[in-house]
């Protein structure tokens, strides 16, 4: 998908130039193919599924849950940040903090260069946190929305062709929704269109990760003090997504960070607890887990009710 948007976009660039307008219809175009190459992809595989499921139930159910389950970034991110916090414990760190910084920069948007040992525990916890919803939970609640969706029809679009749509979204989002150049027209629509698909479930995950820990404070005044935080955040969504894992994993976020060069001051979230440590990235970590159980149970059982 990253080949293709990127294909689009050299071209886009190529025929608009510099005119503002025309970059702002190409964006809107690229969005547009490549969310309707996404979503009729996981439509034409749905219908295959459900052709097969009359004759060979198992095997086409086996398949078509291991292709949903391609669609969440858990076991990755899991993976990626315990990495990172592996070999930032170990004696030998200083010494091989080029490595991972560079195994930071798979993960994270920010310059990684000069960071040191606490900016890179920073920048893990926040990207475990932000990515969690990004990877995880968005694509999950649009998979219920698509499985909702096929109650009434299954003609519509189902749950894979609906995360996948949001894929796209997110994918086109990461690749050429920048502020800043021919980007910040070449990417407006691919960028909103993201924040529009997040909006929901970052929200859902600020009001129930609180019950999957053991919160300081009552869970309500822990939602309201993280959606005060997070809201001053520039981003809609992960402000908030980042706020929400802060105060249930009691540990500071927020602060300077550099892009592609240009200084970027995040607000401070949780400002009362401490750095984040190795510690605290492994409760971040444990508390999506803790969460992505929750939110299958749930939707499993909502399913079911439906069913009845």
């Amino acid at each position: 998908m990253g080949l293709v948007i990127n294909l689009l976009k050299e071209l886009a660039e190529k025929i608009a130039k510099d005119n503002k307008w025309k970059l702002y219809i190409g964006g809107g175009i690229i969005t547009l193919t490549v969310v309707l190459i996404s979503g009729l992809t996981g439509w034409i595989i749905e219908r295959l599924f459900l052709s097969f499921e009359i004759t060979r139930p198992v095997v086409s159910t086996l398949l078509f849950a291991f292709i949903l389950s391609s669609s969440l970034a858990s076991k990755s991110l899991n993976k990626s940040v315990s990495e990172i916090i592996s070999l930032i414990s170990q004696e030998n760190a200083k010494d091989n903090i080029t490595n991972i910084r560079k195994k930071l920069s798979f993960i994270v948007g920010r310059d990684v260069e000069d960071l040191d040992k606490n900016e890179i525990l920073r920048a893990s916890a926040e990207t475990a946190s932000e990515n969690s919803v990004d990877g995880v939970f968005a694509p999950l609640f649009w998979m219920f929305v698509g499985t909702i969706f096929w109650k009434f029809n299954q003609l519509m679009p189902g749950p894979l062709a609906m995360a996948w749509v949001f894929k796209a979204s997110s994918t086109l989002d990461s690749i050429i929704g920048y502020k800043k150049g021919k980007l910040k027209w070449l990417g407006f629509t691919g960028a909103k269109l993201d924040d529009l698909m997040t909006f929901i479930p970052s929200r859902i995950v600020l009001v129930t990760l609180p019950f999957c820990c053991r919160p300081k404070q009552s869970i309500l005044k822990t939602i309201r003090q993280a959606w005060k935080d997070g809201v001053l955040d520039s981003s809609p969504n992960s402000g908030i997504s980042e706020a929400i894992f802060a105060y249930c994993a009691e540990v500071r976020m927020g602060g300077v960070n550099y892009y592609k060069g240009e200084k970027k001051t995040k607000p401070i979230i949780a400002g009362t607890y401490p750095i984040a440590n190795i510690n605290s990235i492994k409760r971040i970590l444990n508390l999506s887990l803790r969460l992505e159980f929750t939110w299958l149970l749930f939707i499993f059982l909502i399913i079911k009710l439906m069913n009845l």
